[in-house]
């Protein structure tokens, strides 16, 4: 009898835990609503309409991720020590609401950039406890799922956000997008905070973020390996703004673009849940690695597909893929690594080595397609992604799924 009572209880937390997932997913679709319908057509309006360079562009979208990762690692940090998530996830998300639209009223691209600033500073400051939150609320051996419905919620938004842009382009201009962009952001605010519930976690003992940050990779090699992989990968890697651009030289006219963003968060959509189950099944990091493939085989397309309009949204396609293996899948291998209260500096920390590295990749990427060639730009990310992937073959033999890693 009370083994059966523990598992009611079980699976009831186990149902309560996905609710929460699946709140903070809504959360997630309506902020992606807002954000993704501008970045659809942001990078076009930063180049052509602000008259800025790829370099700068790159610039622009480098810094500004760098700025949300560094953010995630104090965020991350402060929500272990105070052992609350919510009230950080809502900050960050209000914040980026309140910002977008702001690029209204840009002249030039140093005001683009500051108020892409502004807005990555919110997610920095709502992603590593959210995903703490998510990992929290779920058993680790389901982390991979949880995360996986959090993604495709997550992208329906992205996919709903740029085909609203490319309807509103036909009335409005691009600046009405980035006004028009608050509605769906105020939406995720106030379903953020009257639905989605605070989990209980222990605190961190630990009083400062450097000591936290101590204490996750004290003895800890397999999570050191695992940021030093991430790491190497990252640092060749590029974000969509490039595939955007790509679209525009294969000739995809310009109030098309968002439909080409469009395919790449269809895909995204499409690959989170599926992945998601995969990666717990036979192994995180095999499922990451295999994202690293897809990632090389997008950018082998970006070089040899010209000629045709219709090869765009084939690349942004496979782009797409590699985008939602990645996103989701480097989010659930964490809590194999890390206990539960240091989890939200687990995540700062990880997110810090990929965003830090992501801004060195894409200011070189767009750097060496200015001044070189694209195929010097490829040929670069190539590189680096040959190394992570043969890094991360040993790295999964040296420690295979199934074994939990955290104390």
């Amino acid at each position: 009898m009370a083994s059966r009572d523990d598992s009611d209880s079980s699976s009831n937390e186990q149902k309560l835990g996905l609710r929460n997932v699946t709140y903070l997913g809504i959360v997630s679709f309506f902020t992606d609503f807002s954000t993704e319908m501008v970045l659809g057509v942001l990078p076009l309006f930063i180049v052509s309409s602000l008259g800025a360079s790829r370099a700068i562009l790159g610039a622009i979208e480098g810094s500004s991720e760098l700025t949300s990762y560094a953010f995630r690692m104090v965020s991350g940090s402060l929500s272990d020590k105070v052992g609350k998530r919510k009230i950080f996830v809502i900050a960050g998300y209000s914040l980026s609401t309140i910002t977008k639209p702001f690029f209204a009223a840009s002249t030039g691209w140093l005001d683009a950039f500051a108020v892409r600033f502004g807005d990555r500073m919110g997610k920095g400051l709502r992603t590593a406890p959210r995903d703490a939150l998510i990992a929290d609320s779920v058993r680790e051996s389901k982390a991979g799922r949880a995360f996986g419905l959090h993604r495709t919620i997550d992208q329906m938004g992205a996919i709903v956000g740029p085909i609203v842009a490319f309807a509103l382009l036909q009335f409005i201009d691009i600046r009405g997008i980035f006004l028009f962009s608050l509605i769906p952001g105020a939406i995720a605010v106030v379903i953020l905070v009257f639905f989605v519930k605070e989990v209980a976690v222990k605190r961190s003992a630990r009083t400062t973020m450097l000591s936290n940050i101590g204490s996750v990779m004290k003895g800890n090699r397999p999570f050191a390996l695992l940021l030093v992989i991430t790491g190497i990968f990252s640092i060749g890697a590029f974000n969509f703004s490039f595939i955007l651009l790509r679209a525009s030289d294969l000739g995809v006219e310009k109030n098309l673009v968002p439909l080409v963003y469009a395919v790449i968060n269809i895909a995204h959509t499409a690959i989170g849940i599926p992945s998601g189950i995969f990666a717990d099944r036979i192994g995180k990091e095999m499922i990451l690695m295999i994202g690293y493939g897809v990632f090389a085989i997008s950018t082998l397309l970006m070089l040899f597909l010209s000629g045709n309009s219709l090869y765009a949204y084939i690349l942004a396609a496979v782009f797409g893929l590699y985008i939602g293996i990645s996103e989701t899948v480097q989010r659930a291998v964490v809590p194999r690594y890390v206990s539960s209260e240091l989890r939200g500096t687990a995540y700062g920390l990880f997110n810090v080595v990929v965003g830090s590295t992501f801004f060195v990749s894409n200011i070189l990427f767009g750097f060496l397609w200015d001044n070189y060639a694209l195929s010097s730009a490829i040929t670069y990310s190539l590189i680096t992604t040959a190394i992570a992937i043969a890094a991360m073959s040993i790295f999964v033999k040296r420690y295979p799924a199934g074994k939990l890693l955290t104390s």
